[in-house]
C-alpha cells in the first residue's frame, strides 16, 4: 500500500479529550474515530492490527482444537429469564422491543453467548459419544457501559473471541480448560503482550474456577495482588492472604480499660467516628450485618479494611451474600443502620483474622448516636462456635465448639503471600482474557443434556472463555509506547515496515524506493511506501508515531555509498544494509522477529 492512496489522518497535538496513552496513541495515529461515546470506527491502521490480532486468536483456538461457529449479536430476551441472568446483567443488558406481525417481541444485543451456545448445544447433542467439544467465535458484542473511557479499553460495543467448552467429565472439563489456557498463553505470547496470568472470580457468569490474563499498567482499573517470590497472582476479589487464623482470647487482655458508652449523634461511619472520637480507623471494629442463604449473620473486620464479599461466601459455603436491609440491622441491634457492635448483638458472629488482635477498640453500641470504646474479645463479645454456626444453617468445615476467624478482608499490599515466606505486591492491570470452568449452571437452565453409557441422563458440564480482541491493542500500547509514539511487536503491527524515500522527486531515489517496495511485496512482507512529498523529519515523525516495527530509509548520503538504512523502531541505532542485499536483509530480520514472538 502507497501513503497517498491509503487513509491515515495523523493528528500532531494530543487530543484533549484523551485520558490514557493508548486512547491518544490511537487516535493521534491514525488508528481509530470516536463515532460517540462508547463506539469507535477502526480506520485502516488500526483494522489492519485488529484483524492481524484476531487471526492469531483463530490460529490457537482452531490448534487447540476449537471448532469456530457465529452466533447472532440479537438474542430473545426468554433466553435471559431462563437462566435468572438479566438482573445479574442489570443495566448492562441492552434490552429493547421489536414489532413484528403486530406483537413487540423483546430481544437483546448479547454480552455474552452462552446462553445462545448452551440453547444450540441442549438441540444437537444428547449423547456422552459427542462430547467433549469446544466451539469458538470471534463476535461483537454490546454492553450499556455508564462510563465509557479510556478510548476502546472500555467501550459499548467491542470485538470478543468467546469459546463454549461441552464435557460429560470433570476430568474431561480440565483437560479442555488446560487446553485453552495453555492456547491464551501462547497468544498473548505472539501478540507481544507482557501478560500475567491471575485467579479470579467468575462473577456474573458463575463457575467455581476462573483465571483473568493481564497486562499490567499504571492505567489498568482491575487491581492485582502478586508474589514474584512464588509466582503467585489474583485480583483483588480473589486473593488470599497468608495470615494465619488468630489466636482467639478466651479473656480479656491485662491490658483491657473498662466499656465506657459515648455520644456520637450523626456519626454512622468509620470517618465520621474518628474525627468525633479523634480515633485512628485500624482502632476501630465495623461491623457488618449480612443475609448469607436467607440467614443472619453479624460480620467484624478492623475499620480501615473492606469485607470480601466472596470470600465471606466462600467461608459460609453460601450462594448468595447480601448486606442486610434496615429492618433486619434494627431487629438484631436494636439500632439503625451505622451503630451495630458485637457486645450483644443478637445473631451469629464471625471475625476476620484482624479483629481478635484489637485491645480496646471502639465499635458500634447498638444504640441510635452511640459508640462504645475500650471494647475487648472475651469479656466484652465473643464469636460464635463452629458447632453453632453449623445449626444455624451455614455451610462451614470444621467440628465441635472450635472457635476460629477467617479470612475475609480485601488483600493489600504488605500482606503475607499465601504461598511463599514472602509478601504481596499491589499492581493494576487490564484484563484482556478470562477463562472459566462453568460447571452445570447453564445447561441445567437450558436443558443442555447427555445419555451415558448405561442411559442414564445428566446435565452437560461446561465451560468459558473469553477474549477481549480490542484489549489486545489498546493494552499492547499502553505498555509499548514513548514520547514519540507506538512501538508494535512485528505479529500485531498494521505494516510490518515502512519504506520512506527521503525526496519523492528524485527518480534515483524512487527507483530504489519502488524496487524495494515491489520486491518486498512479492515476498509476502507486509509493507507501506510513504510516497509523500514531504521533508525527511515530517516522515520520520510520523513513522515513529505511527510504530512501524521497521523503517527502510532510502536517500541521501547512503545512496551515494550504495546502502539503505535499517531502523527498528524498538532499537536506537540504524544499520545499513547494501542496496543489493536490503531486500533479503530485510526479510531475515523480519523472519526472526517473527519467530522469536511465536517461541519457535
Amino acid at each position: 500500500m502507497r501513503w497517498t492512496k491509503t487513509f491515515l489522518p495523523t493528528l500532531k497535538e494530543e487530543p484533549s479529550d484523551a485520558e490514557v496513552p493508548s486512547h491518544k496513541l490511537m487516535l493521534r495515529a491514525g488508528l481509530i474515530r470516536q463515532v460517540m461515546a462508547g463506539a469507535y470506527t477502526y480506520l485502516p491502521l488500526g483494522y489492519r492490527a485488529l484483524r492481524k490480532a484476531e487471526a492469531i486468536v483463530r490460529e490457537e483456538m482452531d490448534k487447540a482444537g476449537a471448532v469456530e461457529v457465529h452466533m447472532p449479536a440479537i438474542t430473545p430476551i426468554e433466553l435471559y429469564e431462563r437462566t435468572n441472568r438479566i438482573a445479574a446483567f442489570g443495566n448492562v443488558l441492552m434490552k429493547f422491543d421489536v414489532t413484528r406481525r403486530g406483537q413487540k417481541t423483546p430481544l437483546a444485543l448479547a454480552p455474552t453467548h452462552e446462553e445462545v451456545v448452551t440453547d444450540l448445544v441442549a438441540r444437537h447433542i444428547s449423547s456422552y459419544r459427542q462430547l467433549p467439544i469446544t466451539l469458538y467465535q470471534i463476535q461483537t458484542k454490546f454492553r450499556n457501559e455508564e462510563r465509557p473511557r479510556f478510548g476502546i479499553l472500555r467501550t459499548s460495543e467491542f470485538l470478543m473471541k468467546d469459546a463454549y467448552s461441552f464435557s460429560s467429565s470433570i476430568e474431561q472439563l480440565d483437560e479442555t480448560y488446560q487446553a485453552m489456557y495453555d492456547a491464551y498463553c501462547r497468544i498473548f505470547s505472539r501478540c507481544g503482550l507482557p501478560y500475567v496470568a491471575v485467579e479470579a472470580e467468575s462473577g456474573p457468569i458463575g463457575g467455581d474456577c476462573s483465571h483473568e490474563f493481564m497486562i499490567p499498567s499504571p492505567n489498568g482499573e482491575d487491581r492485582i495482588l502478586k508474589d514474584t517470590k512464588s509466582g503467585y497472582a489474583a485480583n483483588i476479589e480473589r486473593a488470599e492472604t497468608g495470615r494465619k487464623a488468630a489466636a482467639v482470647p478466651t479473656e480479656a487482655s491485662a491490658d483491657a480499660k473498662p466499656m465506657t458508652q459515648v455520644s456520637t449523634p450523626g456519626a454512622g461511619g468509620i470517618d465520621a467516628v474518628c474525627k468525633v472520637l479523634k480515633c485512628k480507623p485500624h482502632r476501630m471494629i465495623k461491623t457488618l450485618i449480612y443475609s448469607v442463604d436467607g440467614k443472619t449473620i453479624a460480620v467484624l473486620i478492623r475499620g480501615d479494611h473492606e469485607v470480601n464479599e466472596n470470600k465471606l461466601r466462600r467461608a459460609l459455603g453460601a450462594a448468595t451474600v447480601d448486606l442486610a436491609d434496615d429492618k433486619t440491622i434494627q431487629e438484631v441491634t436494636g439500632a439503625p443502620v451505622g451503630y451495630a457492635g458485637p457486645p450483644g448483638i443478637k445473631c451469629p458472629v464471625i471475625a476476620d483474622h484482624d479483629v481478635p488482635a484489637l485491645v480496646n477498640a471502639i465499635t458500634g453500641a447498638n444504640a441510635a448516636d452511640a459508640h462504645v470504646v475500650n471494647v475487648n474479645i472475651g469479656r466484652d463479645w465473643n464469636l460464635t462456635p463452629v458447632s453453632l454456626l453449623k445449626s444455624s444453617g451455614f455451610d462451614i468445615s470444621g467440628a465441635g465448639d472450635d472457635i476460629r476467624t477467617f479470612d475475609l478482608r480485601n488483600a493489600a499490599a504488605g500482606d503475607p503471600s499465601p504461598k511463599s515466606d514472602g509478601t504481596l505486591e499491589l499492581v493494576n492491570g487490564i484484563e484482556v482474557g478470562h477463562v472459566f470452568k462453568l460447571g452445570t449452571k447453564y445447561s441445567v437452565s437450558l436443558d443442555a443434556s447427555y445419555l451415558d453409557d448405561k442411559e442414564q441422563r445428566h446435565p452437560i458440564i461446561m465451560g468459558c472463555y473469553g477474549i477481549g480482541v480490542n484489549r489486545i491493542l489498546a493494552g499492547l500500547i499502553e505498555t509499548s509506547h514513548d514520547a514519540d509514539g507506538i512501538i508494535w511487536p512485528i505479529s500485531i503491527a498494521p505494516y510490518e515496515c515502512v519504506v520512506v524515500p527521503l525526496n519523492v522527486q528524485d527518480a534515483q531515489v524512487m527507483e530504489v524506493a519502488e524496487k524495494y517496495y515491489a520486491e518486498l511485496l512479492a515476498a509476502g512482507v507486509d509493507v507501506l511506501l510513504d510516497d509523500r512529498d514531504l521533508r525527511a523529519g515530517a516522515k520520520f515523525k510520523d513513522a515513529d508515531l505511527v510504530g512501524f516495527p521497521l523503517r527502510i530509509t532510502v536517500g541521501g548520503k547512503g545512496l551515494q555509498e550504495g546502502v539503505v538504512e535499517l531502523k527498528w523502531r524498538d532499537e536506537k541505532e540504524a544499520g545499513k544494509a547494501p542496496i543489493a542485499d536490503g531486500v533479503a536483509e530485510v526479510r531475515k530480520q523480519i523472519d526472526a522477529r517473527k519467530t522469536k514472538l511465536a517461541g519457535k
